[in-house]
């Protein structure tokens, strides 16, 4: 199966998403060429002790959809793992819906450069990804 086949898969609800989207609460929500997105309700279990989001579980959501961009550059037969991952937070989360919006900058032999925007309802900017793909065979 085509790591494009597994996303359609679970978008389509034909098959559960991997067990650590399902125990956080991301949904995948589309992807197109080169891109991806998913969001994430806000709720208590995402809370780090000052009631605000915790910088980890932003890090999943960041990290899931350019997963999921990254997948759909992937060539057949091929899979990847992540290099690198940095994040930077720029307002605190308390509550409300993100949506992570992740597009691949380049795709190159052997690696790709993803990067990625979560924001909240309103639209505003709360944290910014970029992430290193390292492609191999199966």
């Amino acid at each position: 199966m085509t790591l494009r086949a597994i996303l359609d898969a679970w978008l389509s609800g034909k098959v559960a998403p991997p067990p650590v989207v399902a125990l956080i609460g991301i949904r995948f929500t589309g992807y197109d060429a080169g891109s991806g997105s998913c969001e994430l309700e806000i709720g208590n279990r995402h809370l780090n002790p000052m009631g605000i989001v915790h910088g980890g579980i932003i890090a999943d959501l960041a990290d899931a959809a350019m997963g999921i961009a990254a997948a759909t550059v992937a060539n057949e037969g091929e899979s990847f793992s992540t290099l690198e991952l940095s994040l930077n937070f720029f307002v605190p989360v308390k509550s409300g819906v993100l949506k992570a919006n992740a597009n691949v900058v380049r795709r190159g032999r052997r690696t790709a450069y993803v990067e990625c925007e979560i924001r909240d309802e309103e639209g505003l900017l709360v944290a910014k990804a970029g992430s290193t793909s390292l492609f191999h065979d199966l």
